[in-house]
Order: structure tokens, then sequence, then C-alpha cells
């Protein structure tokens, strides 16, 4: 430990940020330095601190605020390559991005689960870009629970919720039909379905 220490405090090696990172990450950096030293990491090496479970847990929250405080100022490439590798804690912010390519890359992180995408896509202020993502994910887009999310989200583009409607089950279609906040066609269609379901 005391090795580390000297390496963080003595330069050259206290200036090189990928240097710090490798202390950081090391099994037996004390929490202390670990925490002085993770503000001066680059956004990768913050990712990286972020999913070690080895790291003490303050350390990869702090990481984790770091990124997030930091997505605004961050360039879209790396925005894309930080959403397919993100923590849960950030995902929610980069499934809010208005950037496709965005949207597109964290619903392809393997740490993305169901419940996380449906409350992303109830959500009112949610954007185009995530919904279109999601309708042409194809691992997303056989989800029960994300089709209907996208059916009864009032933003979902009209040709698209209407493609859903399909395959929903008769006690969703009727939600869909009572849900006032929908365009009426969508509410028609779900009717529709629904009668011919019962004819059936």
């Amino acid at each position: 430990m005391a090795f580390l220490e000297e390496v963080a405090s003595v330069r050259p090696w206290s200036e090189r940020p990928r240097l710090l990172a490798r202390v950081v990450l090391h099994p037996r950096a004390p929490r202390s330095l670990s925490l002085r030293l993770v503000s001066a990491l680059y956004w990768r090496d913050l990712a990286d601190v972020a999913a070690t479970l080895t790291v003490p847990a303050a350390v990869r929250s702090r990481a984790e605020s770091l990124l997030s405080d930091g997505l605004g100022e961050m360039r879209l490439g790396d925005r894309v390559t930080l959403a397919r590798l993100a923590t849960p804690a950030l995902l929610p912010a980069l499934l809010a991005a208005t950037e496709r390519r965005v949207a597109e890359s964290a619903l392809l992180n393997p740490r993305l689960r169901e419940e996380d995408v449906v409350t992303a896509l109830r959500r009112e202020d949610v954007t185009r870009a995530l919904v279109e993502a999601a309708v042409r994910s194809p691992r997303w887009s056989s989800a029960y629970a994300v089709r209907l999310a996208l059916v009864l989200q009032p933003r979902t583009p009209l040709s698209l919720a209407l493609h859903q409607i399909r395959s929903l089950v008769p006690r969703d279609l009727r939600r869909v039909a009572d849900e006032a906040r929908l365009p009426p066609l969508v509410r028609q269609a779900a009717l529709a379905v629904l009668e011919r379901h019962q004819d059936a």
C-alpha cells in the first residue's frame, strides 16, 4: 500500500491519469487514496472503476457521479461507447439522451434490465430516439412489457403504436382502449382487436 501511495504522490507518475486509474483499480488500494484520485481519471477509466466490484462501493459511487456530471460535456462518440458499458446507475440518463446512437447503444448494454427500459418508456419526456430504438431492437421489441409500454406511451408515433397493438392480450387491449391520453385511432384499434378476440 505504501508503494501505491508513493506512485500517486510522486511526479511524473502522479500526473498520469491512466496510471492513477491502475492504482484506484488495485484491490489493495486504500479507499481514502482511491477517493482522492478518482476525480483525476479519464471517463473510460471512471467507467471501469464504476463497474469493478472489487473497488470499494464509495469509490464506485463517486466514479458514477463524476460520469453523470460530465455527460453533457462528453463527445457524442464517447457517450455512445459509455452507453454500451455503463453501470445501472448511469443508464436512466443515457436512455433519456436525444441522440439516436446513444439510445441504441444503451439498449445493447448487457446490464440493462427489462424494467429499466419500461420505466424509461413510461416517462412523460421520453425521447423519440428511445421509442424508435426500442421498436428496432431485436432484444427489446420481443419483450411483451416493452411492447405494451410503447403502445401506452402517447409520444410513440402512431404507426409504431398501431403495429404493436395486435400482439397485446385482451386485458391490456382494454387498458389501451380506456387510456384517455392516447390518440383516438390507437384506442379504436385496440377496441377492434379486442372485439376480434371476443368473436374468436
